[in-house]
């Protein structure tokens, strides 16, 4: 597959700048490491953001998540293996990636509130939304993502 742009950063470096600090701030807000990295990586999937994917997938695996998990994920309703934390997040996160099919129902809210605290519900929601917008970006821009894992930035 051929870029649409080759390198999208040079062309909105102050946007980029300021993504890149949100996703430093979320990452610093509380929420678990093993739970963003599921997150991210099960928006990816649904959006069909091959660099995302590939570049999530290698994140998980180096902050210890194993590869049953990984490879189950897009069956997370049909596998033991999640917590009801995590399920909570994979539910929300799956509506919120799908927003214009059924918005964001108040039964999967009500979940969400039974595991997260207000203030984990707001970067979860956060969390969604940026990984979303990181694929619209290479979705839309055709982002090629590199074969090569030590070529993915952290």
């Amino acid at each position: 597959m051929t870029p649409r742009v080759e390198n999208p950063y040079d062309h909105a470096h102050a946007a980029i700048k300021a993504m890149l600090a949100v996703e430093t701030s979320l990452r610093t807000g509380g929420l678990e490491r093993s739970l963003i990295d599921l997150v991210k990586l099960r928006a990816s999937q649904i959006n069909g953001c091959a660099y995302c994917i590939g570049l999530h997938t290698t994140e998980a695996r180096r902050h210890g998540e194993t590869e049953m998990r990984i490879v189950l994920l897009n069956a997370w309703r049909e596998a033991a293996l999640y917590s009801p934390r995590e399920r909570a997040a994979l539910a929300w996160t799956e509506a919120l990636t799908r927003l214009s099919e059924a918005g964001a129902p108040d039964a999967l809210y009500a979940d969400l509130r039974t595991s997260f605290t207000e203030a984990e519900q707001v970067q979860l929601t956060l969390q969604i939304g940026a990984i979303n917008l990181w694929n619209r970006l290479q979705v839309g821009l055709r982002g090629v993502h590199h074969p090569d894992p030590s070529r993915d930035a952290a």
